[in-house]
């Protein structure tokens, strides 16, 4: 008689359906709702935010699925899509290979010659800026449910600097934002909840 396996079984990756709505609510509360990003409402109700899942696991496959956004995103009428967010739900759960893949997410805009035209910014559970404690509140302006490859068009970010005063000030009001937030207060956003209940 074969001998039975006890091992308990791997967890389910989350699919589409799970994955985008997720995103989507942290969009709307965090980076909309606490005012992280000034710009991103205005594309966000246009419908003019693509949601692509890459189900790549390593470099290579997300590295696929990165070149086929970029070359999407570069030809794309931006009326129609204007920014992408690549979601990783499969790779990268440790943010230093994050980090790492970032340099070569780079260099492939280099390869691609985008560089100039699209750029990339980059989201991540445990996002942790350099000068920052992993536990640092101020990491939590850069922290979403999943890895996130978020494809910008440079002259949409030209645009939105120019119509919006002081942009500079940007990072400086998130910060004091987040610490008169605290963490109790970020762990009771709704996509928090939820994400932990996954």
């Amino acid at each position: 008689m074969p001998a039975m396996n006890t091992a308990s079984p791997a967890p389910a990756a989350p699919g589409d359906d799970q994955v985008v709505p997720l995103t989507r609510a942290w969009l709307e509360q965090a980076v909309i709702g606490l005012n992280l990003c000034p710009f991103a409402k205005s594309v966000h109700v246009k419908n003019q935010v693509r949601y692509r899942v890459s189900q790549g696991q390593d470099w290579d496959s997300v590295a696929v699925d990165l070149e086929e956004e970029l070359v999407l995103l570069a030809k794309s009428d931006p009326e129609h899509i204007d920014t992408t967010l690549l979601i990783l739900p499969l790779a990268f759960a440790d943010f230093h290979e994050y980090n790492d893949f970032l340099d070569w997410a780079d260099r492939i805009l280099e390869r691609m010659r985008l560089d100039g035209e699209l750029q990339i910014a980059s989201f991540h559970p445990d996002y942790q800026f350099a000068d920052a404690g992993p536990d640092d509140i101020e990491n939590y302006s850069n922290r979403s449910p999943f890895p996130i490859l978020h494809l910008l068009r440079e002259s949409s970010i030209d645009r939105a600097v120019a119509a919006y005063p002081d942009a500079s000030a940007i990072f400086e009001r998130n910060m004091a934002t987040l610490r008169e937030l605290g963490l109790t207060g970020w762990n009771m956003l709704p996509f928090v909840v939820t994400n932990k209940q996954r």
